[in-house]
């Protein structure tokens, strides 16, 4: 079973981070150095502090998102039904894979969704299979018919 944890404690900086970086990261030679000037930090304090937050899960993941079709890969949601007494071991198993972009739990059949992204489509079909192998369990493929874009800002 899974055991959840208190959030970590955020400070006035940590929160003007999280707002000043979502979706407006400057794209320049120095990019850590620019976006810590403008939020009076130290370069140095700024990526220390944006490895505390990925360390303590406050952000899951700090990067770009890119429309990995226009570069020759795919992306492809998918699912499986993990039993509970393996639910944790299943966790570990499916995020060892490099192809898995982010995993997540649902209360639903399907309990345990993810999504693969791959560099040629064909590796889709070849990660489902690989986790399969490794889990055995079935993985349900959700392929993206159409996309959508919805940019969402979080307060801190």
């Amino acid at each position: 079973m899974s055991v959840a944890h208190a959030p970590a404690p955020l400070d006035d900086t940590d929160r003007a981070i999280i707002n000043a970086l979502q979706g407006e990261f400057p794209l320049c030679e120095n990019p850590y150095a620019v976006a810590a000037e403008a939020l009076g930090l130290s370069e140095a304090e700024l990526l220390a502090r944006l490895q505390r937050m990925l360390a303590d899960k406050v952000l899951t993941r700090f990067g770009p998102m890119f429309q990995i079709e226009r570069m020759g890969g795919a992306f492809c949601l998918a699912a499986l039904a993990a039993p509970e007494q393996r639910y944790d071991e299943v966790v570990e198993q499916v995020n060892a894979f490099d192809a898995v972009a982010h995993n997540y739990r649902r209360e639903h059949a399907l309990n345990m969704w993810f999504v693969l992204a791959t560099e040629q489509p064909e590796g889709i079909a070849a990660a489902a299979d690989a986790i399969e192998a490794a889990t055995g369990l079935t993985v349900r493929r959700f392929p993206k018919q159409r996309e959508y874009f919805v940019e969402m800002r979080l307060k801190a």
